[in-house]
């Protein structure tokens, strides 16, 4: 019987892969319901065993489990049709702090200066204070997703969740801070042509 950590690795493996179907050419064009539909048999599918593994296994093979901030952001993009999408200040407040993350971890952790803030992750009592009031304080900002990601992130920790001891593997992966990396580069992109257009004006 697999355990939760292989179950929930699957099951971010086929939400990451469902979620893909709405980057699909004229997908905006399908109903609400055919959408469903289409999500739902591309998870399934993911699932199916092929050989000695699901297809989701393969993917995981290759990717290894995403964090919970990614899980979070998936879940988002799939509820976008029904739910709407997530408030811009929300969204870009966490992009933002992803992308300063992945900037100071990834660099060091590979080398990049003395100090390599990765050994935070292994149960530093300042680095979960720290990121404890971190929510706290976007909390009273009023930026929920921001609260929520890491307080299920260090809930998922606390309980030994993934096959990982660090916190960090709980926060952030390489596909988190990729998209928001761009996405954050897309957005300052917009906002100075939005910015040159009014003063041309």
């Amino acid at each position: 019987m697999p355990n939760i950590t292989d179950v929930t690795g699957l099951a971010g493996v086929a939400c990451a892969t469902a979620a893909a179907v709405l980057l699909l050419p004229g997908i905006g064009k399908l109903t609400r319901l055919r959408l469903a539909l289409l999500q739902g048999a591309v998870f399934a599918l993911m699932l199916v065993p092929f050989g000695a593994m699901p297809f989701a296994a393969y993917l995981r093979g290759m990717t290894g489990d995403l964090s919970v901030t990614t899980l979070v952001l998936l879940c988002c993009a799939m509820l976008r049709p029904w739910c709407g999408a997530v408030q811009s200040r929300h969204r870009l407040a966490l992009l933002s702090l992803i992308t300063l993350a992945a900037l100071g971890l990834y660099p060091m952790a590979l080398g990049v200066g003395a100090h390599d803030p990765y050994h935070l992750g292994y149960g530093n009592l300042l680095f979960v204070a720290a990121l404890l009031l971190l929510a706290l304080a976007a909390w009273f900002r009023g930026l929920s997703l921001i609260t929520l990601c890491i307080a299920l992130a260090t809930l998922a920790w606390t309980v030994g969740w993934y096959e990982s001891d660090n916190l960090w593997d709980y926060l952030i992966d390489p596909f988190a801070a990729i998209y928001s990396l761009a996405a954050i580069m897309i957005y300052f992109v917009k906002t100075l042509l939005k910015w040159q257009r009014c003063r041309s004006c």
